[in-house]
Order: structure tokens, then C-alpha cells, then sequence
């Protein structure tokens, strides 16, 4: 049955146990969920290490799933495997690595990550990203990240996850990585394969003045949304009109910040939600609608327990139904 099911990127319940977590989230109606394993995100609800050698933790884990009746909709290891510190990227590449290999044995389609950001040459120590094509130092830096270490890592990494059964590599687009926009994504797939996607998180399109819904539909073209974020941002209209976008006041500073991170529905009410929830359905998407809480005005409870509300009266549960009237 092609069907959208609201999901849930379980970090925010990091502090319950995995039982618990799933217990809540089956009490609240949430169908799918996507979980942790490595990189930024971390192992609470879910360790490769453990899970990929012992066979009797695999199984209470999937036991716990299966009671709650919860499906896994994507393991997520978010990192930047294209550090230019080698140890760093190794790192966050090994997590990546372990995730690919445990949704094989899962049977889990979908792996979520960051595309990551290089440095601007071989002989940095720190991430370069760049966001302007002039003086020519940026074309510079934007050649060498995308046909020398971008690129081919993706492609080498594409083929590691096609090996081991996985299709669905879901790239944020995110700023400060290489891919954060339409364009950038697109490029990378075109380059590395049809295994690389879009985890698209309407929340980092919005505060850069895209259009989610006119991006759904660019993507869609390309069959290239492989998971959806749910994610909302309020552009503070004052802050804005003073320092723009691009922002690096703390996120902790709400009242001096150009925009903020929200719960669905705090950001746009439920018309804005609902073209997304249409336009996604357009474009063929029939998978998770994956809640992402990182609204620091609210706590964790409350910003997922009132976007659960919101998307159960947005989201489309039922296949289409037939056009009697056409």
C-alpha cells in the first residue's frame, strides 16, 4: 500500500530507554520510526557494535519494534566523513560504514547522513564551506571539494552500499556541507549514482528563502526524495531585515537570532504544512513523515507531542481514491 506514515527521528527521547520509547510512540500513533546509529546523532537506541554481533540483543531489538508495531524508516549516522583531519573523517566514515551494514541486515532501505565538507585545500584543518562564487579563491575551493575528494568518496561509498543491498543513501541538504541545496544534490546524484537522495528537512530550505514545495517538485522529477524531516522555521522578519540569513548568532540567543528552528506548526500553520503534504504525494513520495524536534522553545515532550498532533490532521494515511467524478 502506498501511504505516507508519520514518523519519528527518536533522538529526542535519548534520555527513555528503547522500550520506552517505542512504548510512547505507539501510544501517540506513530507508525514509523528513525533511529540513531553512529555519528552526530549517537548510539542511545541503537549500537552497530552490539547489534551487528549479538544475536540475541538483534533480537529483543527487533522484538521491541515488532510489540510496538513500529517500522524502522531510516537508520541515521549524520557526519562529516570528508573532514579534512583524517581521523575525524575516519570516524564518522566507520559509522556510516556500520550503518549500511546493519539496515542490510535489517532489511532497512534508507541510511540518513550529511554529504560532509572538505577543506578548502589538502593542507587545511578545518571545514571550508563555501558561499560565494567570487573573489576566484571560492572556485578554486569549490573544484577541488566537489572533483577531488566529494565526488569520488560518494561514488566509492555508493558502490559500498549498492554491495551490501542498500539503495537509498539520504542525504540532508543542509548548509555547511557541500549539498544543502536542490542543485548541489542533483549534481552529486548525477555523479555518484542513483543512490544518492534527498532526507529532505523543509527547515534548512526555508531559512535560505527556497520554496519546499517547489524543491519536492524538482526532486520528485528525479525520484530523488528518498525521507522527509518534518521540521519547521520562523524567519524573524526584524532580525532578518537587519543581518539576513546567514546567521551565526547562538542558537540559545531566540530573541536576537534572524530565525528559529520550530515544531510543525510553530513555524507555518497547518495550509503551508499541507501544500508540502500535497506536493509530496504529487511527486510520488509514499514514505515516512519523520518528526525532528529542535525547537529550543519548547522541551522535547511537548515539541514532539504537539507536532504529532499537527501532522495527524496534515498527513494522507489512505491510498488515492478513484476520480467518480471525472
Amino acid at each position: 500500500m502506498k501511504v505516507m506514515k508519520l514518523g519519528t527521528f527518536s533522538v529526542v527521547l535519548g534520555s527513555m530507554s528503547f522500550e520506552k520509547a517505542c512504548e510512547f510512540l505507539h501510544q501517540n500513533g506513530v507508525q514509523m520510526i528513525e533511529i540513531g546509529c553512529g555519528g552526530y546523532p549517537g548510539t542511545a537506541h541503537c549500537n552497530p557494535d552490539i547489534l551487528l554481533h549479538q544475536e540475541e540483543e538483534f533480537e529483543k531489538f527487533k522484538t521491541v519494534l515488532r510489540e510496538n508495531q513500529l517500522e524502522i524508516s531510516a537508520l541515521s549516522a549524520h557526519g562529516n566523513m570528508l573532514h579534512p583531519i583524517k581521523e575525524i573523517a575516519d570516524k564518522f566514515d566507520e559509522d556510516l560504514n556500520k550503518a549500511i551494514l546493519l539496515a542490510q541486515k535489517l532489511g532497512v532501505q534508507v541510511v540518513n547522513t550529511f554529504s560532509g565538507c572538505p577543506g578548502g585545500s589538502k593542507e587545511d584543518r578545518m571545514p571550508n564551506w563555501v558561499t560565494c562564487s567570487w573573489p576566484e579563491d571560492f572556485g578554486a575551493i569549490l573544484n577541488y571539494q566537489w572533483n577531488e575528494v566529494l565526488i569520488p568518496y560518494w561514488q566509492e561509498k555508493a558502490a559500498f552500499a549498492r554491495t551490501h543491498g542498500v539503495h537509498k543513501i539520504a542525504l540532508e541538504l543542509h548548509p555547511g556541507f557541500c549539498v544543502y541545496n536542490t542543485n548541489t544534490l542533483l549534481r552529486l546524484r548525477e555523479a555518484a549514482g542513483p543512490e544518492i537522495g534527498a532526507n529532505f528537512d523543509p527547515s534548512h530550505l526555508i531559512w535560505q528563502g527556497m520554496d519546499p514545495c517547489t524543491c519536492i517538485r524538482e526532486l520528485g522529477k528525479h525520484n530523488a526524495i528518498f525521507h522527509f524531516h518534518a521540521k519547521d522555521t520562523k524567519i524573524d522578519s526584524l532580525n532578518c531585515a537587519v543581518n539576513g540569513v546567514l546567521d551565526t548568532t547562538h542558537y540559545g540567543d531566540e530573541r536576537n537570532r534572524s530565525w528559529l528552528f520550530r515544531t510543525v506548526g510553530y513555524g507555518h500553520g497547518e495550509e503551508y504544512w499541507k501544500a508540502i503534504i500535497s506536493e509530496l504525494r504529487m511527486s510520488g513520495y509514499d514514505y515516512a513523515i519523520s518528526i525532528e524536534h529542535e525547537d529550543s522553545l519548547m522541551s522535547g515532550n511537548e515539541g514532539l507531542t504537539k507536532a504529532i498532533q499537527c501532522l495527524k490532521n496534515v498527513l494522507l494515511f489512505e491510498e488515492q481514491g478513484n476520480m467518480y467524478w471525472a
